[in-house]
């Protein structure tokens, strides 16, 4: 068998398995990966840093024998902090950006013997459902129409996962970021349970808790293998999630029967969604019935608009937060084209949050966190659509707007097309997006699944059985470097 072929058709753990049988060497499955990333690159702006000769030097040194042994990954701009791979987070404040140590969610993917090589685009301080900064020089576009955003933030590493670059990528999710981009571009994302990852030595939460590490796979098991390798307390976390009772990848395994499933084809206000989308969850919930499953029609009675309300000061706040704290390292005030309109907005708005006012949004997150947990006493899963409607044309949602909290929460904006994803952000517990349903014009439309706080291993039970019902390894997008 050809590399090629065996990199078509190998997922991550598939790929670890031909190392350890020498069917091919790491060098190999490097060259192959970097021929593919500069292969389709100019057409999908997903790769924002080389780190080629890093990678190798990796290689050289020799490879711990974990699961993942020889395997290529790419990180997103933004968080797995490393000293040989340096980030630009979005922004040309932050461009440049060199670490001093290597984050502990890096030590544990370089443990399981993986070979980063380079880092993945974002928008800028990676607010916002679409990857289009323009230090990259122009947006990131998705594999399956150029014409469409891959999402963000972690859109980069989702357009490359699809387009056959890497079998799986990092990426991070504080208000959908990994969901948003799976949806968009057909692929498994998976959000784990609040403090399950690491974030440190460099920060011990992110947005209020809200934000967390994570990645993009085509199959549930390499999601699940990833999560098993990189979970875990490490010194600066401040709380810790509750323990599994198996791992994620041994939970892929397991055969569910009678779940009681809570199904909701419109937003979680009950507003409608866009028919294409509303059919994905109708068709799931009719699978999962087949597959044995109780399902039934209900939403929470949380105050989803207060929550969002609340996550928008706080992100607010988190993105003045960079934006001052990288001009205090600098030493020197903000200069005209440091930053783009809408994080001059965010940093405007953030300046009229006031520390009570701060704290009163925290205490809304955690509430809402409450009222979302009591829903779990009643139901195992919420099946909803990831996003409202199909993937967002490239502009949509661009960093031109100066009016931030618009394009959070204005008409057609933010919440409008993602009211689903930041719900579990905000309340900890853990979602996934699964690419269960295709629009009639061949766009991905991605299933989002829920459970109650701690419950990762239930979401990744059911992602698996899900793929094995209704399998989606064989799609491929128009624009990819599969053979």
């Amino acid at each position: 068998m050809s590399i090629a072929t065996l990199y078509d058709t190998s997922d991550a753990l598939g790929l670890a398995a031909h190392v350890a049988a020498g069917d091919v060497a790491p060098v190999e499955l490097l060259d192959e990966a970097i021929s593919r990333a500069e292969a389709v690159n100019p057409q999908l702006n997903a790769i924002a840093i080389r780190a080629y000769d890093a990678a190798r030097a990796m290689i050289a040194a020799e490879l711990p024998a974990g699961p993942f042994s020889g395997v290529p990954l790419l990180l997103k701009d933004n968080g797995a902090e490393a000293r040989d791979f340096p980030s630009t987070g979005g922004s040309k404040l932050t461009a440049n950006t060199v670490w001093d140590q290597d984050s502990t969610v890096f030590l544990r993917l370089k443990a399981a013997g993986l070979v980063p090589f380079a880092r993945t685009t974002v928008p800028e301080f990676c607010v916002g459902p679409a990857s289009e900064a323009t230090v990259y020089g122009g947006p990131a576009r998705n594999p399956w129409n150029l014409g469409r955003t891959p999402g963000g933030s972690s859109g980069g590493s989702a357009a490359a996962v699809a387009a056959g670059i890497v079998p799986a990528a990092h990426g991070s999710d504080g208000g959908g970021s990994i969901r948003i981009p799976a949806s968009n571009c057909g692929l498994f994302g998976f959000k784990a349970t609040r403090a399950r990852l690491p974030d440190g030595p460099y920060a011990g939460e992110g947005w209020a808790g809200m934000a967390i590490e994570g990645f993009l796979s085509r199959s549930v098991r390499d999601s699940a293998a990833l999560i098993d390798a990189t979970a875990g307390h490490d010194a600066s976390s401040p709380y810790r999630a509750p323990p599994l009772a198996e791992s994620c990848l041994a939970a892929t395994q397991r055969r569910l029967r009678g779940l009681r499933i809570a199904v909701c084809a419109t937003t979680l206000t009950g507003a409608a969604i866009d028919p294409q989308c509303r059919a994905g969850v109708e068709t799931t919930a009719r699978l999962l019935e087949a597959m044995g499953h109780h399902v039934t029609e209900a939403r929470p009675k949380a105050r989803v608009e207060a929550m969002m309300r609340a996550w928008t000061k706080i992100v607010a706040c988190g993105t003045a937060l960079a934006i001052d704290g990288t001009l205090k390292a600098k030493g020197r005030d903000l200069q005209p084209g440091d930053i783009e309109p809408m994080a001059a907005s965010a940093r405007a708005y953030a300046d009229t949050v006031s520390g009570a006012d701060y704290l009163a949004a925290v205490s809304t997150i955690h509430a809402f966190g409450r009222e979302m947990e009591m829903f779990f006493d009643d139901f195992d899963i919420l099946l909803t659509a990831t996003l409202a409607e199909p993937p967002a044309a490239i502009g949509r949602f661009n960093h031109t707007t100066d009016d931030y909290v618009d394009f959070r929460m204005g008409p057609g904006r933010v919440f409008d097309y993602s009211p689903f994803c930041a719900a579990f952000n905000a309340s900890g517990q853990p979602a996934a997006s699964l690419p269960l349903h295709w629009t009639a014009d061949g766009l991905p439309i991605g299933i989002h699944i829920a459970a109650a706080f701690g419950r990762d291993d239930l979401i990744f039970a059911l992602s698996a059985e899900l793929e094995r019902a209704a399998p989606w390894a064989d799609r491929r997008p128009p624009v990819s470097t599969f053979t």
